[in-house]
């Protein structure tokens, strides 16, 4: 993910709003990413999203929608992905990565 600084943004929902988030994937060893979301201390806090675990292919972009409940926004001060690794190479040494964008701005 492009590390950013996301804004907050209205839904059509009432009491949910959304955060949008781009995904780029740099990494040819690596199809697929895990979407979290923390407080300050890494605790995690509740989101939704269409899919908690999204598939983007190498040197390709996916559009990512984030949405909290207002009630549970105001704690929430990252919104990370987590390369998942395949499983197949258990001899080759492999890094599983975490990008985190911080949350910054008036909240509810």
């Amino acid at each position: 993910m492009t590390p950013a600084y996301p804004k907050m943004k209205p839904t059509s929902v009432d009491g949910v709003v959304k955060f949008e988030m781009s995904l780029f994937n740099a990494r040819d060893d690596v199809d697929w990413f895990m979407i979290g979301a923390f407080d300050k201390d890494f605790n995690p806090r509740r989101f939704a999203t269409e899919s908690i675990v999204v598939h983007v292919k190498h040197n390709e972009r996916a559009n990512i929608n984030v949405y909290f409940r207002k009630q549970d926004v105001g704690e929430t001060v990252y919104i990370c992905t987590q390369s998942k690794l395949r499983g197949e190479a258990a001899d080759i040494a492999m890094v599983a990565s975490t990008i985190c964008s911080r949350i910054d701005g008036e909240r509810p």
